[in-house]
């Protein structure tokens, strides 16, 4: 892959030569890609092909046995989840996971305390003017990302109460709390109905072009992918099958053997 020219931003991920076994089977087998600042890209592939084994590797939950993970421009193969954390990565998971005794405020707040650190016991107890301040700019800023995530109106709800397609958004609210460079979503739309998916990829889109962050999604539902993505990457048995636009990779005869001959979506 080209390095970026002076003039251009580095990739928000570049991944080069991944390379993961498991015994004797590769589940990863160098694989490379690359995702820009504000580009959604969307990773699809069978059941089995490396899907979640590549996330893992993104994310630093999983060290590869070859290859390098950069996230805007610096290399963070043997990083902790939590140094790519405040690198600018955030990652949603398949199962979603809010805190359900907490409000949806409260689920934005506590997980910000946790990756930052909130001044400790000492500072709840003296009340201190910096502590305070912290916690009305914290609450501001999770108004705000609320109202961009159009969830506004359910800022004391308590989430054990929302449907899914509410709990997702809040998710997404939460790992935009920071404003990351990249973002990780899993399965997005799993158990969403059309009109929830649609609403949760609209939300990403805007969030994108505003902030300029850097999508990869995992997602199996192949049409969503093709008409929300900017670009698409296949994988098949641990490596890159295609990548390209949307168009170029439902097109692509591999990428329809792959998918047992069937006709990808449009």
């Amino acid at each position: 892959m080209p390095s970026p020219t002076a003039d251009a931003p580095p990739p928000a991920l570049r991944l080069v030569d991944i390379g993961v076994r498991f015994g004797g089977i590769a589940a990863l087998d160098r694989v490379s890609l690359r995702v820009s600042p504000g580009e959604i890209c969307g990773l699809i592939g069978a059941n089995g092909a490396g899907k979640t084994t590549l996330f893992d590797v993104i994310s630093g939950l999983r060290i590869p046995d070859s290859g390098q993970v950069e996230i805007a421009g610096r290399t963070v193969t043997g990083w902790s989840p939590h140094r790519r954390a405040r690198a600018g990565l955030r990652r949603t998971f398949q199962r979603v996971q809010v805190f359900g005794w907490l409000t949806v405020e409260e689920n934005l707040l506590v997980a910000h305390e946790w990756r930052r650190g909130g001044g400790g016991v000492l500072a709840d107890l003296v009340g201190s003017p910096t502590r305070r301040r912290r916690e009305v700019q914290l609450r501001e800023r999770a108004a705000e990302v609320l109202e961009e995530c159009g969830i506004a109106e359910l800022r004391h709800r308590q989430a054990a109460a929302l449907p899914i397609g509410t709990a997702r958004l809040v998710e997404l609210a939460r790992a935009l709390m920071d404003q990351p460079s990249l973002l990780l979503l899993d399965e997005p739309a799993s158990g969403l109905d059309h009109g929830e998916a649609a609403r949760f990829a609209d939300v990403v889109a805007e969030v994108r072009d505003r902030h300029g962050t850097a999508v990869l999604l995992v997602e199996h539902d192949v049409g969503f992918v093709l008409r929300r993505c900017d670009r698409v990457v296949v994988l098949h048995l641990g490596q890159v099958l295609a990548e390209g636009s949307p168009e170029a990779v439902r097109d692509n005869p591999a990428v329809r053997d792959a998918y047992l001959g069937t006709a990808v979506p449009g």
